[in-house]
């Protein structure tokens, strides 16, 4: 079913759609047309660049060094990251299908609806709009400050137009930028992108205060039950067993377990030698939070109350079940929401008898908190001490605070995104040049730094183009 917001919000891309029509028209004397996009040409923010960089010229100077080193470190860390997710897409079974959209498309409203990716929240015009001045107007005006800095001249500012698809630009004298020391020009190059940090930054920070301002612990996660990995001879099978139920209880070195009878049936067909199975565990067998195991990875599920105390934490839980002891009847109520998509919280109620591991009482649910390390790391550990994964979060300000919520966090991830992309050593972005620059200053040959930059290019395009392949013969 259409929600009421999507309805607003295709309204909003159609009047948006018919005002950048109209206004292309009425002002056609001043567009050209270049490629594909048509660019609208104006005078609009020369001015506050010109007094921008006077007044703060004093800052501006040293801080190019600082805006170079950020270039670099934004290279080199988006050539590793690509690297690295190039190797696992391209290698993986499951990593290309998982994935869904294309290695090459364009970040348009509502993709993650488009190729069903559903552990993705939903990207609306609205944001899209925000978000590109977001990203755009910091982004330009910094390259357009920094020119001047470097007495650089603008000739003009303005918008391309591709449809309602919108870009900004600032459009600088390329022969001054061409005569410019090469210091000059990688801070120019860099500063763009050293503006989305800022913006990133900032971002981050108001995305953290809104969290901790608007949001509520009430549950904690659980993505699964007790589990083990068993020798497939080590299981005592019965004589006669049905695969038409959805689980099976077996024993192995004297121990209860319990296997989805699918993953029975596919080990026997396949002749595996190694099976997960699940712990004979009060959680299990009572489905706590789901009506079959295979749920737990499609929603987030919660353990809220136990006993009517609140679980809001690892601790809170140990704490609760620590109190009790094995064979205690307890009654836990659980939460659950299909998919980021969707706000509305399902609450189930069970009772259910306690187990007994090690001589405490014993639940059986898992609880993982992974913790990736290198670039990918920090930048999960970052966005978990603003959201912590094992804490399951309501909104106080009902569907308002979660707009806000995925707006701020799609907000922070394409500014990541562009920053780290456009900082390639590939022609089309600004790293290329960039690139170019630093081998030519590095070797002292233009003609060396020519000829890295065009094989930095072919071979990160030959990256792209494998990792497309990929995607068609998954897809195609």
């Amino acid at each position: 079913m259409v929600s009421a917001f999507t309805i607003y919000d295709l309204v909003f891309l159609v009047i948006f759609t018919l005002a950048v029509t109209i206004f292309l028209y009425t002002h056609r004397k001043n567009l050209k047309r270049e490629g594909i996009l048509y660019l609208y040409r104006t005078s609009f923010g020369i001015n506050f660049i010109e007094k921008f960089t006077k007044r703060f010229s004093k800052i501006l100077k040293p801080s190019q060094y600082i805006v170079i080193l950020s270039g670099y470190f934004l290279m080199v860390s988006m050539v590793w990251l690509l690297l690295k997710v190039a190797w696992i897409y391209i290698t993986s079974p499951i990593a290309a299908s998982a994935l869904k959209v294309p290695v090459i498309f364009p970040l348009v409203p509502y993709l993650p609806d488009l190729f069903k990716i559903d552990f993705l929240p939903s990207f609306n015009f609205t944001y899209w709009i925000l978000i590109i001045a977001v990203l755009a107007i910091p982004h330009e005006f910094a390259h357009g400050i920094f020119a001047r800095l470097n007495n650089i001249r603008i000739h003009s500012t303005g918008f391309g137009f591709l449809g309602p698809f919108l870009a900004a630009f600032v459009e600088q004298d390329e022969k001054d930028m061409g005569k410019s020391s090469r210091f000059a020009q990688l801070s120019v190059l860099a500063a763009g992108t050293f503006a989305n940090v800022l913006t990133l930054i900032l971002f981050a920070f108001i995305f953290w205060i809104f969290f901790i301002s608007a949001f509520t612990p009430v549950g904690l996660n659980f993505t699964g039950y007790s589990s083990a990995v068993l020798n497939t001879s080590d299981l005592n099978l019965p004589d006669t067993f049905s695969l038409d139920n959805d689980l099976l209880r077996v024993e192995a070195n004297g121990k209860a377990y319990i296997i989805p009878s699918q993953n029975l049936k596919q080990t026997l067909e396949n002749n595996l030698s190694y099976i997960l199975v699940f712990d004979d565990a009060p959680a299990i067998n009572v489905g706590l939070g789901v009506s079959d195991t295979e749920e737990l990875l499609s929603r987030q599920v919660a353990i809220s109350t136990i006993n009517g105390e609140k679980v809001t934490s690892y601790e809170s839980l140990a704490s609760i079940l620590s109190a009790h002891s094995p064979g205690d009847n307890v009654t836990i109520t659980t939460i659950s929401r299909d998919s980021v998509r969707t706000n509305n919280i399902e609450r189930e109620t069970y009772n259910l008898e306690l187990g007994e591991r090690d001589g405490k009482a014993f639940l059986g649910i898992k609880i993982s908190n992974p913790k990736p390390t290198g670039i990918l790391g920090g930048i999960y550990s970052s966005i978990g001490k603003i959201k912590d994964p094992l804490i399951f979060f309501d909104s106080n300000l009902g569907s308002f605070g979660w707009f806000i919520y995925y707006f701020l966090w799609w907000t922070v991830l394409i500014l990541a995104s562009v920053a780290l992309v456009n900082m390639l050593p590939v022609g089309i972005f600004d790293g290329g040049r960039f690139f170019y620059l630093t081998i030519w200053a590095l070797t002292g040959s233009e003609k060396v730094g020519k000829a890295a930059f065009t094989a930095s290019t072919w071979l990160i395009l030959g990256i792209v183009a494998a990792m497309m392949v990929k995607w068609l013969l998954i897809f195609i």
